[in-house]
């Protein structure tokens, strides 16, 4: 079943929120997105860390030149009032603000900007079994963007290609994802997720400066795992600490806290999801899963919206 999508300021018709093909984002990739989840709790449907999400769209939306027509306060309220029209417990939301109609040169600056917000069921992202028994992955042979070449910092549709490079090598090549290096050769991300690495009961993550994505799932586990009393380092990872590292996960919206069990074909630790992971997993799942939210992560779906 498909949902009303928020388009430009009302809900309408899953099948009447179309853009021409002569958009500008079809031709060049002039999009800023999210992807932020809605979790049935056992207090009810809330939006995890729905605030950051939307600034964090605000900020890509600014370093591409797009001025958003709306306030974060009100795409925070579309948003709570499409998953209330979808009458989903629990969903994926994907808001995306992209360059529509105007000139097809590539400057888009006079270029209409559309505001859509999207609603679905989505599971694991990475598979049903991959939350417990982790996943096969591999050093991809795509770097991740140099700095001040493409923003890293912007969700930024384009941005993607080189996701989506990554992704296909993996997957045809018989892994569930690919790990992305910076052009130093230094670990950076997944071509959808952050990547944590645990060495003798030390946590250790890219830092923002090697042109990673700045999670927000990222951010959850570093405060996480430092409330559990471990120590989080930022820092230049080289490749092959990957193959000697007792535990690696992913984490990321979609990935969630996702274990990785081989690199390379090289096994992680014991082959499992680790206990240092299980915790952080059991932490997340805490929020997410019974609603215990102390640090007001969740924005409460309103129950009376819904259809």
């Amino acid at each position: 079943m498909h949902h009303d999508i928020w388009f430009n300021g009302k809900l309408v018709p899953y099948e009447k929120a179309t853009l021409h093909v002569l958009s500008h984002v079809v031709h060049y990739g002039s999009s800023v997105f999210e992807g932020i989840r809605c979790y049935d709790t056992e207090r009810g449907s809330g939006v995890f860390r729905l605030r950051e999400h939307i600034r964090r769209l605000f900020d890509s939306a600014k370093i591409y030149r797009m001025t958003i027509p709306y306030t974060i306060e009100e795409l925070e309220a579309a948003t709570l009032e499409t998953i209330a029209s979808s009458g989903l417990k629990a969903c994926y939301i994907r808001p995306v603000v992209y360059r529509g109609m105007g000139s097809l040169g590539v400057n888009p600056l006079k270029n209409d900007v559309e505001t859509v917000i999207a609603v679905w069921e989505w599971g694991a992202y990475l598979g049903p079994e991959a939350l417990e028994s982790g996943v096969d992955v591999h050093v991809a042979s795509w770097s991740r963007m140099a700095p001040n070449t493409f923003p890293a910092m912007a969700k930024a549709g384009g941005n993607y290609l080189n996701a989506s490079l990554v992704k296909m090598d993996a997957v045809l090549n018989g892994y569930n994802e690919g790990i992305m290096l910076n052009k130093e050769g230094y670990v950076a991300e997944g071509s959808g997720e952050n990547l944590f690495i645990i060495r003798d009961g030390v946590i250790y993550t890219a830092p923002s400066s090697l042109s990673i994505l700045p999670g927000i799932t990222r951010d959850t586990v570093i405060t996480l795992a430092s409330e559990l009393g471990y120590r989080v380092e930022e820092r230049q990872i080289p490749r092959e600490a990957l193959y000697i590292a007792d535990e690696l996960f992913f984490t990321g919206t979609a990935a969630e806290v996702t274990p990785i069990r081989s690199v390379d074909k090289h096994v992680i630790g014991s082959g499992k999801r680790g206990p240092i992971t299980t915790e952080i997993q059991n932490a997340f799942f805490e929020v997410i899963k019974k609603g215990n939210d102390p640090h007001g992560w969740l924005t409460a779906v309103p129950v009376n919206a819904a259809v």
